[in-house]
């Protein structure tokens, strides 16, 4: 199709000097943005009609690309002229964000695939010449903003489907990129979140000229760190406002904002995958919640609606469920930060002004012990129901709460302090006597994305907030320890993280004599803990071997113990 390059806007844009233009987002937007915690992620386009994944299910047309997937480009890009979702309406979405709890909506105005869901005068590769012919970015930013919740636009830099990206002509490509941002910052009012993309490959976007863009058409917006080289999930650059785990929940921190972006497609599509994909349950959604405002960080929960333009009941009723939820305990969610206790496998603890907000997921006994904290408490509350108490005894609070008052998926108590919470130094939950591997040198089979703050050691580092991770789709892993020289085992302990996900269906503790690795201990269908007694065994190497996993498996911790040694708890 032929492009339109009315560029004008961006020239005057770009035309000012970059040196009057701020480096990072106002802090009262910021602010504002870490306050609401939860967002929705909206992925939807032409693409939707196949219930495949977005851009991903195109087939390669540019080399410079990584997609090579299953439909073919004539096929594809031609989705647009059936794309008819006559049921779209913003307001039934936003309604749907609202009831959820959510504070902010993210819609994919351009993906990968180089589909425009606004009325563009750049490229008509757009909604306009659909069969549907209405401008979904104006009609959902419009009821955002009747509803009070944010709006804001997931844009994709790279676009698969043009030639001149990342080729000879790219320079002509990124003013036609700076063009549509123009577009879509100018025409549709106040505009609170920009969420670039990346695909692993170059990042040839002009960012000085093109954050300086978006920053002047927005002077309250906050940025993701995709435009940039780096780790997305850890990193953020220059211009960057807060970086972004993908599908998986960040690991504590403070210092830096951060947002997971996980789907509620229990296979773990973006875009529409059918009737048959299903949702996460209600625990799984809920735990990525909590979990991800106990590390400090928000959460993008992403929606798939169906071409017909319905955000699919299974997945409203879902969120529903969580805005319900909400509904009652979210004081202990919105506005907070992360910690003073950092998550564990207790759960996760929030803060906001003098009170403690534990979210108690797993009791480990009769009572939860937590490491003291350079604050009086004056009193414990438990607002899911029933008589909390809390005993001061050393270095350690002891919170207690009958066993029938405990909620089988949070159980929230609330600490209120003699001073504010921000000035407690975070800390990490206690976790049980050292094990013989603590410490020792780890190896595995995988490690999500590589990624060091997943890797091996972090299952042998009794540190309760930390975690060894696989990558996503991975359905058998082993976890080995070197103890540095032989020792008598007859106990082993595994905590794995999320368990309410299910992914751990066949394993071994094995050992290895000789030349080869033998099982002192076999299961099936791991649960939160396991804590398994076997004949003793003398050996320098020993591992955890994943036969079968749904998914990545992910573990907290993995100790070995001498035969008959009862596990030490502070």
């Amino acid at each position: 199709m032929k492009r339109m390059l009315t560029l004008s806007l961006t020239v005057l844009a770009l035309a000012a000097v970059h040196a009057e233009t701020p480096h990072k987002a106002r802090p009262e937007a910021l602010q504002r943005w870490r306050d609401g915690r939860f967002g929705m992620f909206i992925h939807w386009g032409p693409v939707s009609l196949t219930e495949k994944e977005i851009s991903w299910s195109r087939a390669n047309s540019n080399r410079q690309c990584p997609n090579n997937g299953p439909t073919p480009v004539a096929v594809y890009d031609n989705l647009y002229k059936k794309f008819a979702p006559v049921k779209f309406d913003a307001q039934e979405w936003v309604g749907i964000a609202k009831a959820a709890g959510m504070k902010y909506l993210v819609l994919t105005a351009k993906h990968c695939d180089g589909f425009l869901l606004w009325d563009s005068k750049v490229d008509d590769y757009n909604i306009m010449h659909t069969p549907f012919k209405r401008d979904v970015c104006a009609e959902l930013a419009q009821a955002a903003r009747a509803a009070g919740l944010g709006i804001g636009w997931y844009y994709s830099p790279m676009d698969w489907r043009d030639p001149d990206c990342r080729n000879a002509k790219n320079a002509e490509f990124v003013q036609r990129m700076q063009a549509e941002l123009t577009e879509l910052l100018t025409n549709y009012g106040k505009i609170d979140v920009l969420w670039f993309d990346c695909d692993g490959r170059s990042y040839p976007w002009d960012q000085e000229r093109t954050y300086a863009l978006v920053r002047r058409l927005q002077p309250d917006i906050v940025i993701d760190n995709r435009l940039d080289p780096g780790d997305a999930h850890s990193h953020i650059g220059p211009w960057a406002d807060y970086y972004t785990p993908e599908q998986f929940v960040g690991g504590f921190n403070v210092q830096q904002p951060w947002e997971s972006c996980m789907t509620i497609s229990r296979s773990g599509q973006w875009s529409w995958g059918g009737a048959k994909d299903g949702v996460k349950t209600r625990a799984q959604c809920l735990n990525m919640l909590i979990q991800c405002a106990g590390g400090d960080g928000n959460l993008l929960l992403n929606v798939g609606p169906r071409p017909d333009g319905v955000i699919d009941p299974e997945q409203a009723n879902r969120l529903k469920e969580l805005g319900a939820w909400l509904a009652r305990f979210g004081a202990s969610i919105y506005g907070t930060r992360g910690g003073p206790f950092k998550p564990g496998k207790f759960g996760a603890s929030t803060h906001k002004g003098q009170t403690v907000y534990l979210h108690i997921q797993r009791w480990p006994g009769d009572t939860l012990t937590l490491p003291a904290i350079p604050a009086k408490i004056l009193r414990a509350t438990a607002l899911t129901g029933g008589n909390a108490t809390f005993k001061l005894s050393g270095d350690a609070i002891e919170i207690a709460l009958p066993v029938s008052d405990r909620q089988e998926l949070d159980t929230i108590v609330a600490l209120e302090l003699d001073r504010p919470a921000r000035e407690i130094e975070p800390r990490a939950p206690f976790m049980a006597a050292p094990s013989l591997a603590t410490g020792k040198h780890a190896t595995a089979s995988n490690v999500f994305q590589d990624h060091a703050a997943y890797g091996a050691d972090q299952a042998f580092d009794g540190d309760s907030a930390t975690r060894w991770a696989t990558d996503s789709g991975t359905k058998s892993a082993w976890l080995e320890i070197d103890l540095g020289q032989p020792a008598t085992v007859g106990r082993a302990c595994l905590e794995q993280a999320y368990p309410e996900l299910k992914r751990v269906q066949k394993f071994a503790i094995e050992y290895w004599q000789g030349e080869q690795w033998k099982a002192c201990y076999r299961g099936r269908d791991l649960g939160a803990t396991l804590d398994a007694t076997f004949a003793p065994v003398t050996a320098q190497r020993f591992r955890l071997n994943i036969t079968e996993a749904s998914d990545g498996p992910t573990f907290w911790e993995f100790q070995l113990y001498p035969p008959n040694k009862q596990e030490e708890t502070k």
